[in-house]
């Protein structure tokens, strides 16, 4: 049996069965119960009656074994039983017995006590005891009891059935409704598992296998994103590895061949090639070992503004040669960071030098720290190009070509950002950036600030 529907709907009918079993099972017995009581009452209501009607008549209890005791629910007067009782004159004498008493014991004790009284114009002329061995309750098939009892039972088998035969279909709906879209999500992980990295399905449910599906859907895009940037960002490496190698290689064989002979510009040349490979090198690295956790930091305890105004003043120099105003905006006495220094600064670093390249000569770049209750956030701001609102969500990707952000230039591995946002994320923080075409971009750093 490997239908899910098939297993589902047997389940359903299995507790459906089982519930309208029980309900019928106690149902039946419930009302069983309660009608035999109800007759027994009525019959001794009517025997007690009976009786009192002989001994006001009579006026004694002689030939007590001739008096009428009616079968339960039958007419008074008709049919005619042994029944198991005891009667007892108003001295306590047995005068009447299908009980263990014998006739004219006296009677007394508990039995006496809870004797029923039979009572003429207010007076007591004797007792009964019912026994309890019981009686013959069980009604004739011809009475209107037995008739109605066989109607009740009747009731509650068919609607056993209908309860059972509800279950049933109710089963097959729901087992339909959950069945469907777990087929629909075996189908589409096979299709991934084959390779169709991005397989969507069709959310149709609100319930956890809605979630589920939705779950899925983010996971198959995500896969599919994923694919395509690893293929993107091998093509990059092997693009950036590809140029400088390139020329190396142009001038060395050039130099092998005495095609070319050596000047110190084409030294030059080569070593600034080299210097880009192994920049290249190393930022791959640095994100290899983030990646995998295994990236060394050396924590320790710093003020926000020695970070910022360090970072400053490496890039003056460059910020002044573009006639651009690099300021430093933060209070000295805020909390301090516990951070990699030299980390730190290498986000810094790659966030202003950013700044400073995409910033027009006669802007204003701002480093600044503000913090709340919990976190101290590094702020680095410009008024420069600014950064198209579809590029912006991918400014942090590996290798993504967005021009206004990510135009490579000599000596630029294009792994900046990816490796700023790496950085801070294994120092516990957080980076993002806000910006708007031709007025500039900020970015934000968040980090655990430490306590007073």
């Amino acid at each position: 049996m490997r239908s899910l529907t098939l297993k589902l709907t047997l389940a359903f009918l299995f507790v459906g069965l089982i519930g309208a079993v029980l309900v019928a099972l106690i149902v039946g017995q419930r009302t069983q119960r309660e009608f035999d009581k109800f007759v027994l009452n009525r019959y001794q209501e009517d025997m007690i009656a009976n009786l009192a009607d002989v001994y006001e008549e009579r006026g004694s209890w002689e030939e007590v074994e001739a008096i009428v005791l009616q079968r339960p629910g039958g007419p008074r007067g008709r049919d005619f039983v042994r029944a198991p009782v005891t009667l007892i004159d108003e001295n306590d004498i047995v005068v009447y017995s299908r009980g263990h008493y014998r006739l004219g014991q006296r009677v007394s004790g508990l039995d006496r006590t809870s004797a029923v009284p039979i009572e003429v114009e207010g007076k007591t002329v004797g007792r009964i005891i019912f026994e309890s061995r019981g009686f013959p309750f069980a009604p004739p098939r011809e009475t209107p009891e037995a008739a109605f009892i066989r109607s009740v039972n009747l009731a509650i088998f068919f609607g056993a059935i209908g309860a059972t035969l509800i279950a049933l279909l109710v089963g097959i709906l729901l087992a339909r409704s959950i069945s469907r879209p777990v087929k629909q999500l075996t189908a589409a992980t096979q299709a991934v598992a084959h390779g169709e990295l991005g397989r969507q399905v069709t959310v149709t449910n609100k319930d956890e296998i809605g979630d589920l599906a939705a779950s899925f859907n983010q996971m198959s895009s995500d896969l599919r994103r994923g694919a395509e940037l690893r293929r993107q960002m091998t093509a990059d490496i092997a693009h950036d590895l590809r140029t400088p190698l390139s020329v190396i290689l142009g001038y060395t064989e050039a130099l092998a061949d005495g095609k070319l002979e050596g000047t110190p510009m084409m030294y030059e040349i080569m070593h600034d090639e080299s210097l880009h490979l192994q920049h290249l090198i190393d930022d791959l690295r640095t994100l290899s070992l983030a990646d995998s956790g295994e990236l060394s930091l050396s924590r320790q305890y710093c003020m926000p503004k020695t970070l910022l105004e360090r970072t400053a003043a490496a890039h003056a120099t460059k910020a002044h040669n573009k006639h651009i105003h690099l300021s430093v905006q933060a209070d000295d006495d805020l909390p301090e960071v516990e951070v990699d220094p030299e980390r730190m600064a290498q986000v810094l670093n790659n966030l202003v030098s950013n700044a400073v390249r995409f910033t027009p000569e006669g802007g204003e770049i701002t480093l600044s720290a503000r913090h709340d209750e919990e976190n101290i956030y590094l702020l680095v701001q410009d008024n420069g190009e600014g950064i198209d609102k579809d590029v912006l969500p991918n400014i942090f990707e590996r290798f993504y070509r967005g021009d206004e952000v990510r135009d490579i230039e000599e000596g630029e591995s294009g792994l900046g950002l990816a490796i700023a946002r790496s950085l801070t994320e294994a120092q516990g923080g957080s980076i993002s950036a806000d910006s708007r075409e031709g007025e500039g971009t900020v970015f934000t750093i968040a980090l655990h600030a430490q306590p007073a």
